[in-house]
């Protein structure tokens, strides 16, 4: 059986098993029930709502959605927009929903993590939700990972790929290149560069290893000279200062000088990383 991948804490949120029938479901009318400002999926197929309307309209809501309070008469949604986008395009007015108290930060954990499962997220949907827990909620890129059930290098490096330009994110979205040809395209570093080089994948139709060969030995020169300038001692205090500014820290280290370069990856980045430096 293909185990569930759940974050600390949020078995609590998310209903597994029979969970839900040990909850009170009452039935809430659709108009009541606005968008969460935490979903972090921004687009959804049309075809795909279309199949879950004709399911409901055969078998019903199995699943409740989740919501919560947001004034005395209406519900902010956490979890279930396909079903309530299904919902309403079959004209129903009423919804089963499941009323919890959740916090922002546990909306947007709990909202990562179902789209997840469901594998409906983006690569740049999902690293802009890991931006606004690191952003919003203050938590290390450790500590994201744990929270949704990743390994701290998946989270880096999706985070690492909203340093690219908007335009090759564009492409990204629109599923023009892969998350393995944004990868790819990091170690090139000049913006022009990378935006050169992604409408070169493009236009010639690169696999992402014909990507990486193409720049490969460009990128074993400056990988060599990092690694023979760089000490057990370097590479600790490397780590330790990613740990306490939770992004990307390179020292660069010569015989009479050296330089520490700190990535971001938008100005409210900047400015965490700045308030963390106490500047």
């Amino acid at each position: 059986m293909e185990k569930k991948v759940l974050g600390r804490g949020l078995e609590a949120l998310i209903p597994v098993g029979d969970q839900t029938t040990r909850e009170k479901v009452q039935m809430i009318r659709i108009e009541q029930i606005q968008p969460s400002q935490f979903q972090p999926r921004q687009s959804f197929s049309h075809e795909k709502i279309r199949e879950l309307a004709k399911s409901i309209k055969e078998k019903g809501v199995i699943q409740p959605v989740i919501v919560r309070a947001a004034d005395q008469d209406n519900f902010e949604l956490i979890a279930g927009e396909r079903r309530l986008r299904a919902v309403r395009e079959l004209g129903l007015n009423e919804i089963p929903a499941i009323v919890r108290r959740v916090s922002d930060k546990d909306v947007l954990e709990m909202s990562i993590v179902e789209n997840i499962q469901r594998e409906e997220l983006n690569a740049l949907e999902e690293a802009k939700a890991y931006r606004r827990l690191t952003q919003e909620f203050g938590l290390t890129q450790e500590s994201v990972a744990e929270r949704v059930g990743k390994d701290k290098s998946s989270v880096s490096n999706l985070l690492r790929i909203l340093s690219l330009p908007e335009k090759v994110q564009d492409y990204l979205s629109k599923n023009m290149i892969t998350f393995g040809h944004a990868k790819a395209l990091l170690p090139l570093l000049d913006a022009k560069r990378q935006i050169a080089f992604c409408e070169k994948i493009i236009r010639k139709n690169l696999s992402v290893r014909q990507a990486e060969i193409a720049f490969q030995p460009k990128r074993r020169l400056k990988t060599s000279v990092r690694i023979s300038d760089k000490d057990a001692d370097i590479q600790s205090l490397e780590e330790r200062l990613q740990h306490a500014l939770g992004t990307k820290v390179r020292i660069q280290h010569g015989k009479k000088r050296g330089r520490i370069v700190v990535e971001y990856y938008s100005l409210e980045d900047l400015d965490r990383v700045v308030a963390l430096l106490g500047a």
